[in-house]
């Protein structure tokens, strides 16, 4: 986050620009903010604050102006009663909320979201898949999705490098959304 100057530690071969740096005049994005070390909350709480940033090994302070956008799957105001977030930090960050339901709470969601990893994952994989079948698709829309948009993604993919025809269908699903469909297949047959 805050770079460092040539032989601050071992390695440090060159002068290394931090994200926050290089992120000067516009916006730094810091994942999952809920599971940040309390020291690195207090480095963060600094820059917020006072606008600059000081490199690892150096002691010249940096002027930096970065809009700060965070994401967390914790319960941030339960950290804070728990003493495992700073409440100053909390407070610092919260200027907009954009509360994001998890997928099972936004059905609505997931068939769009089929198509557009389906049109990502067929252009990465070089392959060229028409269509999802109805009943794949009605399977991706019944399941809970405990690992929300990534676990869709990701299935997505996987059926999208198992296709060998161009559809992809119940042959392609991952295991975790196959079970239970050999019995019926057997059952049509």
């Amino acid at each position: 986050l805050f770079g460092h100057v040539k032989g601050s530690f071992t390695d440090a071969l060159t002068d290394r620009m931090g994200a926050f740096e290089y992120a000067n005049g516009g916006t730094l994005f810091l994942d999952e903010v809920g599971d940040m070390p309390p020291a690195t909350q207090v480095k963060l709480l600094r820059v917020l604050e006072e606008h600059t940033i000081t490199r690892v090994g150096d002691n010249k302070p940096i002027k930096v102006n970065v809009r700060v956008v965070s994401a967390t799957n914790r319960d941030l105001e339960q950290a804070i009663k728990e003493g495992k977030f700073r409440e100053d930090l909390y407070y610092r960050l919260k200027v907009v909320t954009v509360e994001l339901p998890s997928l099972r709470q936004r059905r609505e969601d997931i068939i769009p979201l089929i198509d557009h990893f389906r049109k990502i994952f067929a252009k990465r994989h070089h392959k060229q898949i028409k269509s999802v079948s109805p009943q794949v698709t009605k399977r991706l829309f019944a399941y809970d999705w405990p690992g929300n948009v990534r676990q869709l993604r990701n299935a997505v993919e996987t059926m999208v490098v198992l296709d060998v025809d161009g559809v992809l269908d119940v042959d392609d699903l991952p295991p975790e959304l196959s079970e239970g469909l050999e019995g019926a297949a057997e059952v049509a047959a």
